[in-house]
């Protein structure tokens, strides 16, 4: 067999083999974020209208996000913090407006308490979507709520969706069912 010829065919299945390596990362990488960002990830590829460039954002998200001082709360924090969200909800069936404008502030305060930067929301639910990225769409469709009820353009209806949607982030936040399973085993 001619050398030309062997060396060509050598080259071939090198290109080949690595042509298939990258496909498999690739694949390996795309449902790594699938499952890292659950339906996160599906928002990102219809704002970018790429798969590649939203998983260079999903991507720089996480490398954002593991850079940051990202903590647990102390288990008193978190109570607390659990007291003041009763407290808060309470308020609700008197003064539902105010309630939901006291929970935005209770889970930034959170937020910020755990390490999250406080910059501007859209930074904010970035960030969050990283480690809860099944409670990000909650916590935009309460902010939004949240907005219109500043402005008076929300029903009670809209009122009590935005206290259930703030309530699934706070609970992840501040780990309620791990310090309730504690509490209990005392």
């Amino acid at each position: 067999m001619n050398v030309t010829i062997v060396l060509a065919v050598v080259v071939i299945v090198v290109v080949l083999g690595a042509v298939g390596f990258w496909i498999i990362s690739r694949r390996r990488r795309t449902a790594e974020l699938r499952e890292q960002f659950g339906p996160e990830y599906q928002r990102t590829v219809e704002r970018y209208g790429d798969g590649a460039r939203a998983e260079k954002e999903l991507t720089d998200r996480a490398s954002r996000v593991e850079h940051l001082h990202i903590r647990q709360l102390p288990q008193e924090q978190s109570r607390r913090y659990a007291e003041q969200w009763r407290f808060t909800q309470s308020r609700f069936v008197d003064d539902p407006e105010t309630a939901v404008g006291e929970a935005d502030v209770l889970v930034a305060e959170v937020m910020q308490a755990r390490g999250y930067p406080m910059a501007d929301f859209e930074q904010r639910t970035a960030d969050i979507s990283v480690d809860h990225p099944s409670e990000v769409e909650n916590f935009r469709a309460a902010h939004t709520l949240a907005v219109r009820a500043s402005r008076g353009e929300a029903s009670t209806e809209d009122l009590r969706r935005a206290m259930v949607h703030f309530r699934a982030l706070f609970e992840s936040l501040i780990d309620t069912h791990e310090t309730a399973h504690m509490e209990a085993q005392r």
